[in-house]
């Protein structure tokens, strides 16, 4: 496999698609080895089997707004692919949704969910409709209406979805309760429920207190104590919010958080008191990030990324490409030691690169943030057995994942000079278990 080769096929065949041809190449360039260490793959046309998804299902979604009109978005489904469980991955609900976009997530989603070590295949989707500034009764039209027609392609044991930007566990709820209606089944088919009907407990933190999990050992391959340490984060939803508390109570200290306005400084730290307030305002009513820069009179910079501050750690927490091969100069500079990510394809190639080149701890996404698909698959296992396990129970379960995910990546990705290059490693252990299940079960 000639990894620039197939990078180029698929840009023939997919010109207009970015952020999917960016995922896919940081994969293949650090499989490449790996990959020919199998002949037996290139006779199966392997690679280009495992880029291009199963499917992807794309549908017209019509709601009625509280004025009586009569709205229409885009609903979308990339089931990537199922060797080695049901599809899994979460829905996006952002005016920024696009197929390349939906398609990049559903194909790192692959990799993510096989690092796991739970039996969980890799999809995506979602919709351009925002939740930002309709009230609860559109949310709830839209999602019956978007669950009208994605009920048809989704099941326990074929594809299960969670949330994702956009959606919460209000959007997960009135989903459910349209599937099941629909379907006259109450079965696991959503994950991050809320604990009334099927939830798990530490879902909504699991990405977050999974993200600074992974931290925590990489910190540890170079004798780091997280106490004490400036962390900057950006985004200032579920997983900033809960990245944030988990950093609190091992004595780290945010300073940031942002949202798509802008970003607040605090240099004395967020506490807890302050993160609480965050959370109020975020998730119940539903405010700006600048309203915490008022409240407590810190800075507030509009329309920028918290990069430019000083800080021990970054945990990008937001979206996609927030990191800029300028903004990893400028963290670097400023003496950052380690970035751990917990949204998916927050850094740039160039950016990564930067990271690598100075050699400080660099964690991708796929391996840093799959806390939160990870303690999805437990709830899948909760809700097949119809038991719910202690909070204890599923935390322990998290921090051994991760451990686990570390450990592979560890495993596959140190270098010559002891540099664990935890891109190649997350790549490549994620990649083998797929491609073994896709090899043992033929052409199909």
């Amino acid at each position: 496999m000639n990894s620039s080769a197939v990078v180029e096929k698929l840009k023939v065949r997919f010109p207009n698609e970015p952020e999917y041809i960016q995922a896919v190449t940081e994969v293949v360039d650090s499989i490449e080895e790996e990959y020919n260490k199998h002949p037996e793959f290139d006779r199966y046309n392997l690679i280009e089997r495992l880029c291009i998804p199963d499917r992807i299902i794309q549908f017209r979604v019509n709601w009625v707004d509280d004025k009586g009109n009569v709205q229409t978005n885009m609903g979308y489904r990339i089931q990537h692919n199922n060797a080695i469980g049901p599809y899994k991955g979460g829905l996006r609900f952002h005016a920024s949704v696009t197929p390349s976009i939906l398609k990049f997530l559903a194909f790192e989603q692959t990799f993510k969910n096989s690092l796991t070590t739970l039996p969980m295949g890799g999809a995506k989707g979602g919709s351009d409709f925002s939740p930002r500034g309709k009230s609860n009764a559109e949310v709830m039209r839209f999602c019956q209406a978007f669950m009208l027609e994605l009920n048809r392609y989704i099941g326990a044991d074929e594809d299960v979805p969670a949330g994702d930007i956009g959606v919460g566990g209000r959007e997960v709820a009135y989903m459910f309760g349209m599937y099941k209606k629909l379907t006259h089944q109450f079965t696991g088919i959503l994950t991050g429920k809320g604990q009334e009907f099927g939830g798990s407990l530490i879902r909504p933190e699991a990405t977050g207190y999974g993200n600074v999990y992974f931290l925590l050992n990489m910190l540890e391959t170079r004798h780091i104590d997280i106490a004490g340490k400036t962390v900057l984060i950006s985004g200032s939803g579920n997983v900033a919010q809960y990245t944030a508390e988990k950093l609190i109570e091992l004595g780290a200290k945010p300073v940031t958080m942002s949202d798509s306005d802008g970003y607040i400084y605090d240099p004395d730290g967020i506490d807890r008191e302050k993160l609480d307030y965050i959370m109020e305002l975020k998730n119940v009513e539903r405010g700006r990030i600048s309203e915490y820069a008022e409240k407590y009179g810190v800075k507030y910079v509009a329309g920028a990324k918290p990069w430019a501050e000083k800080g021990d750690i970054a945990t990008p927490s937001a979206t996609q490409n927030e990191i800029n091969e300028e903004a990893a100069k400028t963290l670097v500079k400023n003496g950052c030691i380690a970035v751990s990510e917990g949204a998916n394809m927050p850094s740039t190639p160039e950016a990564i690169k930067v990271f690598q080149d100075a050699q400080i701890l660099y964690a991708p996404g796929k391996a840093a943030n799959a806390g939160g698909v990870a303690v999805s698959g437990l709830e899948m296992s909760q809700n097949s057995e119809r038991l719910h396990w202690s909070r204890e129970e599923v935390d322990n379960k998290l921090h051994e994942i991760m451990n686990s995910i570390h450990a592979e990546c560890i495993k596959y990705g140190t270098e010559a000079d002891g540099y664990v290059n935890y891109v190649k490693g997350a790549n490549v252990g994620g990649f083998l278990k797929v491609a073994k299940a896709m090899m043992a079960q033929g052409i199909v």
